[in-house]
């Protein structure tokens, strides 16, 4: 059986993982919205930012990228024991042609569902170098105590 010859630059192909991950991103984003069209054509869907949280001994800790965006852009709301982060980047004036624009611009929205010793009375939110850590406070629960059953 004759196999197909693959022909490269160099003696060895060269990978670039950082270039797979970004087609096989653009190619879930194209599937996603053939899958579930939505809007109007060409308006800019929301995004989610990056997002990490840290369970601390005393905290949540949500921290989300949003380089660029002013604290006045900035939503925090917490309600029904979820976190909803939402706002908006605006995209910068260029003077140049735009070659390759990967980095979102419009709304974004983060939601997460908060556990349930969260204490939602004293959420407090930071933006600093373009990071916003959200800190939700632990309240401290109750120990489990054991009922007698009478007869």
């Amino acid at each position: 059986m004759t196999l197909p010859v693959r022909r490269s630059r160099g003696a060895f192909p060269v990978w670039d993982p950082l270039r797979e991950l970004e087609e096989l991103h653009t190619r879930m984003d194209r599937l996603m919205q053939s899958a579930f069209p939505g809007g109007e054509p060409g308006a800019a869907e929301a995004w989610a930012p990056l997002a990490d949280i840290e369970d601390t001994e005393s905290a949540y800790l949500v921290e989300l990228e949003l380089p660029g965006v002013d604290k006045d852009q900035i939503t925090v709301e917490v309600a029904e024991g979820e976190l909803d982060v939402h706002g908006e980047l605006k995209e910068k004036e260029r003077t140049g042609v735009v070659r390759r624009q990967t980095r979102h611009i419009g709304q974004f929205d983060y939601r997460t569902s908060l556990p349930s010793n969260s204490d939602t009375e004293h959420v407090s939110a930071e933006l600093t170098d373009g990071v916003l850590t959200v800190r939700v406070p632990k309240v401290e629960q109750g120990k489990p105590q054991r009922i007698e059953i009478s007869d």
